[in-house]
């Protein structure tokens, strides 16, 4: 079972120059690898680090380490390289977990690490060298070790959720300008009304000019 996060790469590479094809080359390779990974606790994960060089790899020139660092500040632990052929140093951090799964031909170094551990967690440094390139090629990877899967978020009862409660709001200000339409009204209707009898009083106080007359 693998499990991997993917994430954005980091890359290294020198100015370019013009190899023997023509193509432009840096002083030192580039390589590639994840900055971050997480994986579940008891699984297992491929590192992943690959490479460009204007040069064809050749086994006698060609060299890869892989070493692991616990901390910033720790030295780092040589575990796998390669000279002519692939060097397991077994570490007993690791035993015999580690299996290299790359092919430099295809310029891939990468390597799988099985039935991780907690005390894994740290930095997985990845050195390529491929001569006549000058200098050495360098990634690093920090791998987080996570003891369950975090839930995955259900889209679907979100959008639900989204529109139950923007259908609730709709319904709450359509009773609100509802409420606030009949409330004028009625204000409208009140004043009106104080207003016929205030009209209505004042012709009662003046009277009949003629019976005044009389």
């Amino acid at each position: 079972m693998y499990m991997m996060a993917w994430v954005p790469l980091q890359r290294s590479a020198l100015p370019p120059l013009t190899g023997p094809s023509g193509t432009p080359c840096g002083l030192g390779m580039e390589v590639t690898a994840p900055l971050t990974m997480s994986v579940l606790n008891g699984t297992s994960v491929r590192l992943s680090c690959t490479f460009n060089s204007c040069y064809k790899v050749e086994n006698k020139q060609f060299s890869l380490n892989w070493t692991y660092q616990e901390c910033d500040n720790c030295t780092e632990e040589l575990f796998l390289e390669f000279r002519m052929k692939i060097l397991n140093r077994q570490l007993d951090r690791f035993g015999n977990r580690v299996e290299f799964t790359g092919n430099p031909s295809r310029n891939d170094v990468s390597f799988t690490l099985h039935d991780v551990q907690l005390e894994d967690e740290g930095t997985y440094n990845c050195y390529v060298m491929n001569p006549p390139d000058r200098h050495r090629g360098h990634a690093r990877i920090v791998l987080k070790v996570i003891t369950e899967v975090p839930p995955e978020r259900d889209s679907t009862v979100a959008v639900i959720v989204g529109a139950s409660v923007g259908g609730f709001l709709a319904v709450v200000i359509l009773v609100l300008v509802i409420v606030k339409c009949v409330r004028r009204k009625k204000q409208q209707k009140l004043n009106t009304d104080d207003q016929k009898t205030e009209e209505e009083g004042k012709t009662d106080g003046e009277g009949n000019p003629e019976e005044g007359a009389k």
